[in-house]
C-alpha cells in the first residue's frame, strides 16, 4: 500500500495526491482528523469572497487551494465530485463545499465548508442591495464591472477544458458534450433531460461494455 505523507513537514492538514478512495488505515484517518474546522473554513471563506461569475468560475479556485496547495484531495476525486454537485439541486458552489467537507470531516465538515463559502456572498450582497444605486452611478466602478465579465467567462472555460482532459474526452466520445451543448443552445432542450440522457447512457454502456467504459 502506498505511503500517504503531508505535503511539506510543517502541514499537518495535507494528504498527498494518491486516490482518496484508497486512503486506509488509522494513520490515513488520524490526518484526515487533523484538518482543523478553522483551517477548512478560512480557505473557504477565501474561496467565497475572491469568486467572482458564480459557482463554475469557483472550480479553478478550489483546485488550487484544496487539490494542489492543501493536497485534502486528489485531482480524481475532485472531477468525481464536481460531477455529483452538478447533477444535484441547488447551488453548485454550496454543493460542492459540502461534499468537500463532508469528505473531510464528515457531517461538521460539510457545515463548515458550506458556510464559509456561503457567508461572503451573502455580506456582499447584502451591502450592493443596500448600496446599489449609488455603486453604478460612480463611472469608475461600472467601467470595473464591465472589465470583469469577460475575465469571467475564462474562469469558467477553464475548468470546462480541464474536465475534458481529466474525464478521457477524445475523438470517439468528443461527440457526447457537443451533442449536449447543441441541444441545450440551439433545441432548448431542458439541461435536467441532458443529465437523465447521459446517466442512462452510461449506466447501459457500462452494462454492455463493463470493460471499456467510455475512455
Amino acid at each position: 500500500m502506498r505511503q500517504y505523507k503531508p505535503s511539506s513537514a510543517g502541514d499537518k492538514t495535507s494528504v498527498n495526491d494518491a486516490s482518496y478512495g484508497g486512503l486506509q488505515g488509522s494513520a490515513s484517518d488520524d490526518r484526515l482528523r487533523n484538518i482543523s474546522f478553522r483551517s477548512m473554513f478560512s480557505t473557504f471563506f477565501k474561496i467565497g469572497a475572491f469568486t467572482l461569475g458564480g459557482g463554475y468560475a469557483m472550480i479553478p479556485i478550489i483546485e488550487e487551494e484544496v487539490v494542489k496547495k492543501r493536497r485534502w484531495i486528489d485531482e480524481e476525486l475532485f472531477t468525481d465530485l464536481i460531477a455529483v454537485a452538478q447533477t444535484c439541486p441547488g447551488v453548485f458552489a454550496a454543493n460542492i463545499s459540502i461534499f468537500i467537507g463532508y469528505k473531510l470531516r464528515k457531517t461538521k465538515g460539510a457545515m463548515v465548508t458550506c458556510l464559509g463559502t456561503c457567508l461572503p456572498s451573502f455580506l456582499i450582497i447584502l451591502l450592493i442591495a443596500m448600496f446599489f444605486h449609488q455603486f453604478m452611478d460612480i463611472p469608475w466602478i461600472a467601467a470595473m464591472f464591465r472589465g470583469i465579465r469577460p475575465a469571467v467567462v475564462a474562469l469558467i472555460a477553464v475548468p470546462t477544458f480541464n474536465m475534458a482532459w481529466r474525464t478521457g474526452i477524445n475523438l470517439r466520445t468528443v461527440w457526447i458534450p457537443v451533442v449536449s451543448a447543441l441541444l441545450i443552445w440551439l433545441c432548448g432542450v431542458n439541461p435536467i433531460w441532458i443529465i437523465i440522457a447521459a446517466g442512462i447512457g452510461g449506466y447501459v454502456w457500462g452494462r454492455v461494455c463493463p470493460s471499456h467504459g467510455l475512455r
